[in-house]
């Protein structure tokens, strides 16, 4: 079955940080909108993908933002891929059986959710997307009221699209 789609409800879940903090979607709509991200430590997608979502969790973050990185790793190497991409939002552990991945039907990674307070997928992107980054960001910032500056910066060499 492919991944989620656009206008389905997210499958709720609670999963454990790298930090040893628990994190309950359910628990986090009712703050907002969450943002989530799947992810592989060792997918050079994810490597290149997830320090723009940093960025973004820095532009929003006095806003309120939630950002969650979902590695399909375990703690000591979902923390290492934090410290070496300087990921400061939440990373939260789905290890192998991948239970949360295979309800939300992954075949990719990363693969993004933004997930709407009422529990539906109004965005949902597969592997490196410029254009849903750009309107992931707009889309957020629209939500929490808050004024961004370029997710990409002049002389970035960014593609718009790089399969994961």
């Amino acid at each position: 079955m492919p991944v989620l789609k656009v206008g389905k409800l997210a499958p709720p879940f609670d999963l454990t940080a790298i930090d040893g903090k628990k994190y309950s979607l359910q628990e986090g709509l009712k703050h907002g909108p969450v943002l989530a991200a799947f992810f592989k430590v060792a997918c050079p997608t994810c490597q290149y993908t997830l320090p723009f979502l940093e960025r973004l969790h820095q532009q929003l973050r006095a806003s309120g933002v939630q950002i969650w990185g979902i590695s399909q790793d375990g703690v000591k190497d979902s923390q290492r891929f934090a410290r070496d991409y300087s990921v400061t939002f939440p990373i939260l552990v789905d290890d192998y059986p991948y239970q949360i991945s295979r309800e939300y039907r992954l075949e990719y990674v990363p693969s993004i959710f933004l997930i709407a307070p009422d529990g539906s997928i109004p965005i949902e992107s597969e592997g490196f997307a410029k254009r849903d980054l750009l309107e992931i960001q707009k889309s957020l910032a629209q939500t929490l009221s808050a004024s961004v500056g370029a997710l990409f910066q002049p002389g970035e060499k960014v593609p718009d699209f790089k399969p994961g």
